[in-house]
């Protein structure tokens, strides 16, 4: 999963940004990607299996379908409700006493969408810890949210780190997160890092 959020969507730590330091003569130094080539790129890397979605003021969020070639034992899932988009990587161990929780259908609730309602709940009731929502998920996860009404960036990690995910800065300055490191490593220089883990992160709604 990829998503790519404008600043003026969502604000990288100051601690993500490498300092320009002007390499050695002849080292090689990568430097960071716009927008529409890290998107580029991570359709060339699973041509014919991508899907992505563009929003205006600057979010994409991009995945990969389920026909493609595995590239994980992770299982990947894609859904929307009421313009809040999810990606999520991963299993939940307690979903089924999740959606009894939030008084979903059991049959039709999948991990995306639980996390869709879980993240609705926080906007529309709170208030409500943020990180109250991600300490009542078990297993092993990661996920991103977008509400493109409300232009919230809602993304997370499970504690024990099982879902590999990281995030960086693009040349424009959005905020780049997406699981193959490969990705994220060739499209924003050296301000890249390892997601953290057991915590959201980015701007959840007030």
């Amino acid at each position: 999963m990829l998503g790519i959020f404008h600043p003026a969507v969502a604000q990288a730590p100051e601690e993500l940004h490498s300092p320009a330091v002007p390499p050695s003569p002849g080292a090689f130094r990568r430097q960071p990607k716009n927008p529409d080539e890290i998107l580029k790129d991570f359709h060339s890397a699973h041509p014919g299996h991508s899907f992505s979605a563009s929003f205006t003021g600057g979010a994409v969020l991009a995945s990969v379908d389920g026909h493609a070639p595995r590239t994980s034992f992770h299982q990947r899932l894609f859904c929307s409700i009421d313009d809040v988009y999810c990606m999520f990587v991963g299993s939940l161990d307690n979903l089924s006493a999740l959606i009894r929780q939030y008084g979903l259908c059991i049959k039709s609730t999948n991990e995306a969408l639980l996390v869709i309602e879980a993240y609705r709940t926080l906007r529309d009731r709170g208030p409500y810890p943020a990180d109250q929502v991600v300490k009542d998920l078990s297993g092993t996860f990661a996920f991103i949210v977008f509400d493109s009404k409300a232009g919230s960036v809602f993304a997370a990690l499970s504690s024990d780190g099982g879902v590999p995910l990281f995030w960086g800065v693009a040349a424009d300055g959005s905020v780049v997160i997406c699981d193959d490191l490969a990705i994220v490593k060739g499209s924003c220089g050296k301000s890249y890092a390892p997601f953290p883990t057991g915590t959201p992160c980015i701007n959840p709604p007030d």
